[in-house]
């Protein structure tokens, strides 16, 4: 496994879509366990392949329950509403309190291609809108709708 950096904002790789997977193989596995690996050095509970410079719809993430790989991740249903903070590693220093579901469901494939399904309430479901925002080019700063000083 490696560590890889991770794209700050002002880089224009974090304002473009991603691709979706089509081949599950090595080197899937091994940006997967890059990225994991990258995620818990760096402190954050989730990473967008975008982050780490890969235009590819690949998110992992873990809020503490265990770790979750996310290949090809669609959200399928979403309900409530939460405001909470949220922050970014690709946007350092900046914090803010944004408006999201507060329970969602996802469809995404695993590193082998198999289909999974997860829900996810309060962080999990903060934190799957926020990486799959990074699939599509959207950072969480647009998303704000009050700014807080992050410690």
């Amino acid at each position: 496994m490696a560590l890889r950096n991770v794209v700050k904002v002002g880089d224009p790789i974090l304002n473009k879509k991603s691709r979706v997977v089509e081949k599950f193989d090595e080197r899937l596995s091994v940006l997967i366990d890059d990225m994991f690996d990258t995620m818990y050095a760096e402190n954050g509970v989730g990473l967008a392949a975008v982050q780490v410079g890969m235009l590819k719809r690949v998110v992992v993430l873990d809020v503490g329950d265990g770790k979750i790989e996310l290949v090809n991740p669609e959200i399928t249903m979403q309900e409530g509403q939460q405001e909470e903070s949220e922050g970014c590693l690709s946007v350092p220093g900046e914090a803010g309190i944004t408006r999201r579901p507060a329970k969602v469901q996802v469809k995404a494939q695993d590193r082998y291609g198999k289909w999974h399904v997860y829900t996810g309430e309060g962080l999990k479901a903060r934190c799957f809108c926020h990486e799959l925002d990074h699939l599509e080019g959207i950072l969480f700063t647009s998303r704000v709708i009050r700014k807080i000083e992050e410690k």
